[in-house]
C-alpha cells in the first residue's frame, strides 16, 4: 500500500459527513427564511410580491441542501475538518446589522433610523467581508458600491419591490420634480460610478508601483 493513499470508506450510513453536514445546515436555513418570509404576499409573476424573491431562493437553497445530503450517504466524502466561529460570528453580525438598518429599529430609549438599503448594503458586506482575514478594503468598498447599486437596480426599479432604499433625508436632496423612480436609477447610478472611479484610481496606481522583472539574456556577448 503506498504512502499517503486515502483510507477505507466509513462503516455506516454516513459515508460523506462534511457533505451531510453541509446539507443540513443550508435545509435549516432554507426553513428558517420560509419561516420569516409566511406572512408576506408572493403575488405572481407580472406583480411579484416581497415573498417571491427571497421564498423561491429559499426554496432553491434547500434543493441544494437536500442533494448534499443525500451525497452524504451514497458517496464517499470527506470528513469534517476543524473550524473557527468567526466567520458564522461576523455574518450573523453583518445579517443583524442589514436587518435594524434598513428599516430602521425602535427598542425603548435606542432608536435605529431608517436609512435603505444604500446604507444597510454596504454596512453588511463591509462587516461579512471581515469573516476572513483576508479582507481587503479596497475590494470590499468597490464590491459595496456595485452590488448596492445593482441591487437598488434589480429590486427597487425592476421589480418594484417596497424596500426602503435610501433615507428620507437623502431624497430631499434631489429636485422636487424628479419621480421616485429618477431618484432611484440617479442614485443607483452613482454608486456604479463611484466603485468603476476606484477601481480604476487604484488599480492604476497598484500597477504604477509593481516592480519590473528584468530577466538576464543568458545569451548576451556570446557568438
Amino acid at each position: 500500500m503506498q504512502a499517503g493513499a486515502s483510507s477505507s470508506p466509513p462503516h455506516g450510513p454516513v459515508r460523506g459527513p462534511q457533505s451531510l453536514v453541509s446539507g443540513l445546515v443550508l435545509i435549516a436555513l432554507a426553513v428558517f427564511a420560509i419561516w420569516l418570509t409566511s406572512d408576506l404576499p408572493q403575488g405572481t409573476l407580472r406583480a411579484m410580491g416581497p415573498a417571491m424573491l427571497p421564498r423561491w431562493l429559499a426554496v432553491g437553497v434547500g434543493l441544494c441542501g437536500v442533494a448534499l445530503v443525500a451525497a452524504g450517504l451514497l458517496r464517499h466524502g470527506s470528513q469534517l475538518e476543524n473550524f473557527t466561529l468567526r466567520g458564522p460570528l461576523v455574518v450573523g453580525v453583518a445579517i443583524v446589522c442589514f436587518g435594524l438598518t434598513i428599516r430602521g429599529y425602535a427598542l425603548g430609549p435606542v432608536q435605529v433610523p431608517q436609512l435603505g438599503l444604500i446604507v444597510a448594503g454596504p454596512l453588511a458586506i463591509f462587516i461579512s467581508g471581515f469573516a476572513t482575514p483576508e479582507a481587503r478594503f479596497r475590494e470590499l468598498l468597490i464590491l459595496a458600491l456595485a452590488l448596492t447599486a445593482f441591487c437598488m437596480a434589480l429590486f427597487g426599479d425592476l421589480l418594484n419591490l417596497p424596500i426602503p432604499m435610501y433615507p428620507q433625508a437623502l431624497a430631499d436632496l434631489y429636485p422636487a420634480g424628479w419621480s421616485s423612480d429618477g431618484r432611484l436609477r440617479a442614485t443607483a447610478a452613482l454608486l456604479a460610478l463611484g466603485a468603476l472611479a476606484i477601481f480604476l484610481a487604484t488599480h492604476r496606481r497598484r500597477t504604477g508601483r509593481e516592480p519590473i522583472d528584468v530577466v538576464p539574456d543568458e545569451h548576451a556577448g556570446t557568438v
